[in-house]
């Protein structure tokens, strides 16, 4: 299978890419060492790019399938073939995460620090072990704090021959201006949903009316079709969430709903820690050779320190994805409200949940269900700026219920 099976729907952003790959192994074919935008097709390549796009998209899907790309081997290319067969080595270690020359840059947490940065840029300064590209793939740019963006913006501006850097953030407008006017700019569209839903069927094995339901209710996130579809729990709690507008009759009911929402997350993010943060700490504490029961080896304390504070922001940003799903899925019903409101005869993203979208339909105006949909807008917002989640949703839950 191509690398770039897994984009569902980008069927230009594959061609660009493709055209771009190949034009990167005519620069190697070619033994050049100069910057890769030199001359005639190698300008379909540049050292840096930046993949946009709306959430589940492909934004780092693409961004991967590029980088394997790049690294392909496969004997075929010498016949034409198309960059990114998904079978050779190249392509294998990039897509299982162990290629020497691709760094993939992930934030469990809520930001990228400038440490980190500093540390990759210095890496791109030096040429690839494999003789083909050094690609550092930065899988959200747009939690890079300002010092970051900053040490990121150097290594951008003073490429190294075969350094290629990909970027991936929600939008054009997350990236400091002085870093993505130096970056080629990929926009992903929403797939289709009924692009998704064939391949949940053709890859994952998903009886079509589970998929279509699916991937209705993913809204365009790939990845969030494909966990509905497989995952029973998944679906549950989706149910859950929808069961809000029909449960804030009263003050109690809201209050109730928030309290459930809240509790789901910080369950979601206790689950994680149970299987990460214990292995992470004996894995420091094994790192530094410490004995159970003896004194802590020199330094240890203060990596321990450390580790701690990057597992609580994980927590913190766990939490925020929990109720940030939760929120999508709410925007999404309130939509489809609004559609049958005003007598739109498109697909409901929860055709599933009809009957409940009637009841609401049919108990307020169009205006109210606006209100609505504000309301959760700005249980977003609040998120976003810290503040208390609890206290957040509970407005949030309070404000449906006015309408």
């Amino acid at each position: 299978m191509a690398v770039w099976d897994d984009l569902v729907g980008q069927e230009r952003v594959v061609e660009q890419l493709t055209a771009a790959a190949r034009a990167a192994g005519a620069i190697v074919g070619a033994g050049r060492g100069a910057e890769p935008q030199a001359g005639g097709n190698a300008s379909l390549m540049t050292h840096a790019w930046l993949f946009t796009g709306p959430p589940g998209a492909g934004q780092t899907t693409a961004a991967r399938a590029f980088a394997a790309a790049l690294q392909c081997t496969s004997p075929d290319l010498a016949l034409g073939g198309t960059p990114g067969c998904g079978f050779c080595d190249g392509c294998h270690t990039v897509l299982a995460g162990s290629h020497a020359d691709v760094k993939y840059v992930r934030s469990d947490g809520l930001s990228i620090g400038v440490g980190d940065m500093r540390d990759l840029v210095l890496r791109a300064s030096s040429y690839p072990t494999g003789g083909r590209w050094s690609v550092i793939l930065v899988d959200a740019a747009h939690r890079l704090t300002e010092a970051a963006a900053n040490a990121l913006l150097k290594g951008v501006e003073e490429p190294s021959p075969r350094t290629v850097w990909l970027l991936c953030a929600p939008s054009v407008q997350d990236v400091l201006p002085t870093i993505r006017s130096r970056c080629r700019l990929l926009v992903l569209r929403t797939p289709a949903a009924e692009a998704v839903a064939d391949m949940l069927v053709r890859r994952d094995g998903v009886e079509p009316h589970t998929a279509r339901l699916a991937a209705l209710a993913g809204q365009g996130d790939v990845e969030r079709a494909r966990r509905l579809a497989v995952d029973e729990q998944v679906r549950t709690r989706r149910t859950d969430v929808l069961r809000i507008p029909l449960e804030v009759g009263d003050i109690g009911g809201c209050l109730a709903a928030a309290q459930r929402l809240v509790d789901t997350a910080k369950a979601d993010a206790e689950a994680l820690a149970e299987t990460q943060d214990a292995k992470e700490t004996d894995d420091l504490k094994a790192a530094y050779g410490a004995a159970e029961g003896s004194k802590a080896p020199r330094g240890m304390a203060g990596a321990v320190k450390e580790l701690e504070k990057r597992q609580k922001s994980r927590a913190t940003r766990t939490r925020r994805e929990t109720l940030g799903v939760a929120l999508l899925d709410l925007l999404g019903f309130y939509r489809d409200v609004l559609a049958l409101q005003l007598g739109s005869t498109g697909a409901l993203a929860n055709e599933d949940q009809r009957q409940a979208l009637d009841r609401i339909a049919q108990a307020g105006p169009p205006e109210s269900t606006l209100r609505r949909i504000e309301a959760v807008l700005a249980c977003r917002q609040a998120l976003d700026r810290n503040v208390d989640p609890l206290l957040a949703v509970e407005a949030m839950t309070v404000a449906l219920r006015a309408g």
